[in-house]
């Protein structure tokens, strides 16, 4: 049976994790570094559509998607279709080498689909560290300028500079400095914790960054805002309404490069294209990667054609960056993305799933909040009316779900937030499925 014909059903025919796992779980312990992790160590066959399948034959419904990766699903047959005949041809020149046109396709494509009618250029990468790193790097040569403002409750990476631009230490950041300077760490719009209540939230919170910016670091020594138009490993915080106009404004007043980094929401994840497009944000620069080839490592960062022209020759680059199998992938994931629908599927998944969860949030008082957009939702999960974190009833809820065939991920600087990333060719059937378990972890709080 290949991938893409995997069965559209939850199946639980072991232990999870099985033997068959346990047992290749026992040889990685001697084999791969102990610094790296696994939320659910069940060792996977094969994926496709809302399900993987693993070793010992157990068929999970996928909330993770690889942390959003997975958009078009574990082996969409154009994308493999097309990465396969790529693969066929050649593996590797390294564009600045010999060039090849898949990676001025991905480009254009790039340039035509993210926000804004100005002239664009795009730089392909391997993660989204490195367009994170990379947008800096452009900022900083294209202004002459070296601070850069990054906020609370940010993930940006694990490479130094984007260590530096992470807010969360453990487990990011413990023990791994010292790191990169002339960063300005912010407070962010999270409406649900905000001191005076969510309806202050945006405008206070834009006051606050923009007179802190000015005091503190000044305005004219800025490079770049830094920015994720929803945070991810933060706990899924959407700015609150009015917040992100608000600090655009300000950085095309003072000539700051906006940059939003769209690595998690990006390629229909949030009900559009890109999340900044919720607010009608135009960024400067876009840091993107996770959904852009469905799996296989590909980044990019696309931006006004002036930033990004401004670099010198060679500033830019990377051996593997834009291999031509991954921008193969690429381009046929965005294309299934536009020709299925997805963007709008992602709608019907967010209005599926955030009527429920907050039918949910009425029943049980653990859920403290739900938030998100599209397939990108929530679940904050508090102890008390004072809304202290619960990360404890997290783990129990985590652990139900995960022993009975639902993958789920956690998140969040209190590590309280459970994260729900589905792929956007899931069924309705399997999400029903997943959030009826879900709900049964909650009643048995």
């Amino acid at each position: 049976m290949a991938a893409t014909e995997v069965a559209q059903s939850r199946r639980v025919v072991t232990e999870i994790p099985g033997p068959k796992s346990r047992a290749i779980q026992e040889r990685r312990r001697s084999a791969v570094a102990q610094g790296v992790g696994s939320v659910l160590p069940v060792y996977v066959e094969r994926a496709g559509g809302g399900i993987v399948e693993d070793v010992d034959g157990n068929a999970l419904i996928d909330f993770g998607s690889g942390i959003a990766v997975t958009n078009v699903g574990n082996a969409d047959p154009r994308v493999v279709e097309r990465a396969s005949e790529q693969l066929g041809r050649f593996t590797h020149t390294c564009f600045m080498v010999n060039p090849y046109e898949a990676y001025v396709e991905v480009c254009e494509a790039l340039n035509r689909i993210t926000p804004g009618d100005h002239e664009k250029r795009s730089i392909l990468l391997n993660s989204g560290a490195e367009a994170v790193e990379n947008a800096v790097k452009i900022a900083r040569n294209a202004t002459g300028r070296q601070a850069v403002v990054v906020f609370d409750h940010a993930y940006h990476g694990r490479t130094n500079l984007t260590m530096a631009l992470t807010a969360k230490n453990m487990p990011y950041k413990q023990g791994f400095g010292p790191f990169a300077g002339e960063i300005h760490r912010m407070p962010m719009a999270y409406a649900y914790r905000w001191p005076t209540g969510p309806d202050n939230c945006g405008p206070e919170a834009a006051d606050m960054v923009i007179d802190q910016i000015t005091k503190q670091i000044g305005a004219e020594n800025v490079a770049a805002v830094v920015i994720e138009p929803i945070q991810g490993e933060g706990g899924f915080i959407e700015p609150a309404p009015g917040f992100l106009p608000a600090i655009v404004d300000f950085c095309r007043a003072n000539g700051i490069v906006f940059v939003a980094d769209e690595v998690q929401t990006g390629f229909a994840r949030t009900g559009h294209m890109f999340a900044c497009e919720h607010e009608g944000i135009v960024p400067d620069l876009i840091a993107t990667a996770k959904g852009i080839a469905a799996g296989l490592p590909l980044a990019a960062v696309t931006g006004r054609a002036e930033l990004m022209d401004a670099v010198h020759g060679g500033g830019l680059g990377g051996t593997y960056g834009g291999n031509p199998a991954a921008c193969a992938a690429a381009l046929a994931s965005l294309s299934a993305i536009e020709s299925d629908g997805l963007v709008e599927r992602a709608r019907e998944i967010g209005e599926l799933m955030l009527g429920r969860l907050r039918d949910m949030a009425g029943k049980y008082d653990v859920i403290g909040d739900v938030r998100g957009r599209g397939a990108m939702i929530a679940v904050e999960l508090v102890k008390d009316a004072d809304r202290t974190p619960d990360p404890e009833s997290l783990a129990k809820v985590m652990s139900f779900c995960h022993s009975r065939g639902l993958v789920l991920l956690s998140a969040g600087t209190y590590g309280n937030v459970i994260r729900m990333l589905p792929p956007l060719v899931i069924g309705d059937d399997l999400l029903n499925e997943g959030l009826d378990l879900l709900e049964e972890a909650f009643s048995l709080l």
